[in-house]
């Protein structure tokens, strides 16, 4: 794993982490509605909200069940898929936002388990279509910690907005599936042991084909 380039992925994950939080609590302190710049589907008005309704959460229960999931898969994808992450994040924000706004049920929509949702079915999918090994190990650590949202796409909750999810998770396996040539895979890591396991076994090779001679 190169440590800077991780840093780097985890601080900016951490910095859209961090925005989420300010805006909830600015929303708590002082009072503001900001249930409105979410989406009401076929409302001219609210199409602005695709932009805005990912930052917006309901409540603490809200926003704290999606912060975690963004920080590490944020990380994630900007880590081991540095080329596609731009991509990804701008079509599952924005996208997610407009097939909700053209096809959900007529109700206020906003959270970023949207994009959540996206970036779990993204980074499963992918990992599982490029078979390199460390796609394969970030897939199912995905898998492991967030497979339950495979449920969320499904209407269970009248007060969750399962379309958003249901759009996220769509597109992330379309991404998935455009995008799994896009980044080259990161090297798998030698030790020192390797390489003079390598240097034995050419040794041993041309003592082979002296001898033979």
């Amino acid at each position: 794993m190169k440590t800077g380039k991780f840093k780097i992925a985890f601080k900016l994950s951490l910095l859209f982490t961090f925005l989420i939080w300010t805006v909830w609590v600015a929303a708590e302190l002082f009072g503001l509605e900001l249930w409105r710049y979410g989406i009401y589907p076929g409302k001219i008005e609210t199409l602005a909200g695709v932009l805005t309704a990912p930052l917006i959460h309901g409540s603490l229960s809200h926003i704290t069940s999606n912060s975690l999931p963004l920080l590490v898969m944020l990380t994630i994808l900007v880590y081991v898929y540095p080329k596609s992450s731009p991509v990804v994040l701008v079509v599952l924000y924005i996208g997610s936002g407009l097939i909700v706004w053209v096809i959900a049920r007529e109700a206020w929509h906003f959270g970023a388990s949207g994009l959540t949702h996206g970036l779990m079915f993204f980074l499963f999918t992918i990992g599982i279509l490029r078979r390199d090994a460390i796609s394969a190990v970030f897939a199912m650590i995905v898998f492991f910690l967030y497979g339950g949202m495979v449920w969320g796409i499904f209407p269970r909750d009248p007060a969750i907005s399962y379309e958003y999810h249901l759009a996220g998770a769509g597109l992330g396996v379309l991404l998935a599936f455009l995008l799994k040539n896009i980044d080259s895979k990161i090297p798998k890591k030698r030790y020192d042991w390797e390489d003079e396991d390598d240097q034995f076994n050419e040794q041993e090779y041309e003592k082979k084909k002296d001898s033979a001679q």
